[in-house]
């Protein structure tokens, strides 16, 4: 079956970090370019972060030096690593690839 499942989200201050995950299953996700999104509430979904797979990444302007997309073959998943978070960070994070969307991973940074 596949699917794409987020992981890693929480509650943190601002300044804080979190890393998200989003594992594959069902096919190998490092052969597909993979997009990273969010939607904080009562706003449209906005796109993040992308890494091809070729390992090229970018970055929403708001978050260049602050956000880090990597990859692990082992694990078949796509990493967002997110440092000196801001209250407007706080959103739902999603990720996609190949067609599929994951179900989506909270993130609240709020003192």
């Amino acid at each position: 079956q596949v699917a794409l499942v987020e992981s890693g989200g929480g509650l943190v201050q601002p300044g804080g970090s979190l890393t998200l995950s989003c594992s594959a299953s069902g096919f190998t996700l490092n052969n597909y370019s993979v997009n990273w999104y969010r939607q904080a509430p009562g706003k449209e979904r906005e796109w993040v972060a992308f890494a091809n797979f070729a390992g090229s990444t970018t970055n929403l302007d708001s978050v260049k030096g602050r956000f880090t997309v990597s990859r692990s073959l082992a694990n078949n998943s796509v990493y967002l690593q997110m440092k000196n978070l801001k209250v407007e960070d706080t959103g739902v994070y999603f990720c996609t690839a190949h067609g599929y969307w994951g179900q989506g991973t909270q993130v609240t940074v709020s003192l």
